[in-house]
């Protein structure tokens, strides 16, 4: 039950977005039992943002929500490919991205709570 969050101080096309969406599908399955198939995406473009006081570069904060452990050394290679993913589809330096990651210990879900 992965959920990966977008904001971003770019402006996201909907060619962006559906190149964003599906590489976040490939990538969450660096998280061990993690697939496409239970991954929700969201983006929010174009909102005000500030790092170091400036927002003259392209920002992004990335928050990875899972059900349950994320493995560290798993973890850093998401972030790694994340950085990747969105330096290659909206020009954002690694250096301008935050990635939050978080364990989350009970999920709703079709009636019901994992």
């Amino acid at each position: 039950m992965p959920m990966i969050s977008t904001k971003t101080t770019s402006a996201i096309t909907k060619e962006q977005e559906l190149q964003l969406k599906s590489r976040l599908g490939e990538a969450i399955a660096i998280l061990p039992g993690k697939s496409e198939q239970w991954l929700m995406t969201s983006f929010e473009d174009n909102c005000r943002m500030y790092f170091r006081g400036d927002n003259s570069e392209p920002l992004a904060f990335i928050e990875v929500q899972v059900f349950g452990k994320i493995n560290p050394s798993a973890a850093d290679r998401l972030t790694a490919e994340i950085c990747n993913i969105f330096g290659s589809v909206l020009g954002i330096s690694s250096s301008n991205i935050y990635v939050k990651y978080e364990e989350v210990a009970m999920w709703g879900w079709n009636d019901g709570n994992f």
